[in-house]
């Protein structure tokens, strides 16, 4: 299938954001929202092959890719508002219901959207995205303290979080055939997070990380209170996010469908056509 991606900006409370855009304006949409340290680079599998069926919006987060990264003096890198720029970036380019696709800080980004206007939302699609205590690996335990002691604690987090070692472990993850996976997935992540005021923009997020376990309780009330349509896919070999996680969505909504993939953290770098035929199976059945 030939696919003509566009690459465009739209103009949010006074940022310009980046995204992808690929299938017919009047199809049916799915906004795909990124994770982190990744960008709506990540989602090009899917747009390559689900363009015929449906319209795919995937912007890059303020701070992120090719949108503005305005100072942290001037603009809160928090996940309200960062949730707050994306529904206004939806209205902006002309979009009212569509199908939320989320991975990694899509989940905290897109459940906030969810819970502000679900009359918005045709379903959900969660790929390695925690809303439950349970996800949450081991190593969350020294990020937990960077939360208790950012100061203390911060030099920790920046070789955790930015280091080229990091990047590729983020994608392989515990894989046992690493040879799957394309270095330039890493190295162009890497790239970004080398760029002048990064560091400081992606720490204030992480900062802001625990307000989303915090919310853990209200985002599985409001799945259990509105039961919307749900299909998890799940790289087996991620480190951060544990694979209980998956089966955790089911508790909240019986009715979810949940699949468990031999990848990683990022799923579509090895499963990019079992996730796009999953998609494509759930999303023709949105209502």
């Amino acid at each position: 299938m030939s696919v003509q991606t566009r690459y465009r900006t739209a103009k949010v409370d006074g940022l310009s954001i980046f995204y992808r855009e690929a299938g017919p304006p009047d199809a049916p949409v799915l906004l795909l929202l990124h994770g982190f340290p990744s960008s709506s680079r990540m989602f090009e599998p899917l747009l390559e092959r689900l363009a015929d069926r449906f319209r795919l919006v995937a912007p890059d987060y303020p701070g992120f890719g090719h949108s503005d990264a305005p100072d942290p003096g001037r603009f809160a890198y928090t996940f309200d508002r960062i949730a707050e720029v994306m529904a206004r970036f939806a209205t902006a380019i002309g979009v009212e219901r569509h199908l939320l696709y989320v991975q990694d800080y899509g989940g905290p980004v897109g459940f906030r959207m969810a819970l502000a206007d679900p009359g918005r939302i045709t379903g959900l699609v969660v790929q390695n995205a925690v809303a439950h205590e349970v996800g949450l690996s081991p190593l969350w335990d020294s990020r937990r303290e960077y939360w208790r002691d950012r100061a203390g604690h911060e030099a920790a987090v920046r070789e955790n979080f930015l280091s080229l070692d990091a990047a590729r472990t983020r994608h392989i993850g515990t894989d046992p055939d690493p040879e799957r996976y394309d270095p330039d997935l890493w190295t162009d992540e890497h790239a970004f997070l080398s760029r002048p005021g990064q560091a400081e923009i992606q720490l204030d997020l992480f900062y802001d990380y625990r307000t989303n376990v915090a919310s853990y309780a209200r985002w599985q009330e409001w799945l259990r209170r509105n039961r919307p349509r749900l299909l998890v896919v799940w790289g087996r070999y991620d480190t951060s996010f544990e694979v209980a996680e998956a089966e955790a969505y089911r508790s909240d909504v019986p009715e979810a469908e949940v699949y468990v993939l031999d990848g990683g953290h990022f799923v579509l770098d090895t499963r990019a056509d079992e996730v796009a035929s999953l998609v494509r199976g759930f999303a023709s059945a949105a209502r």
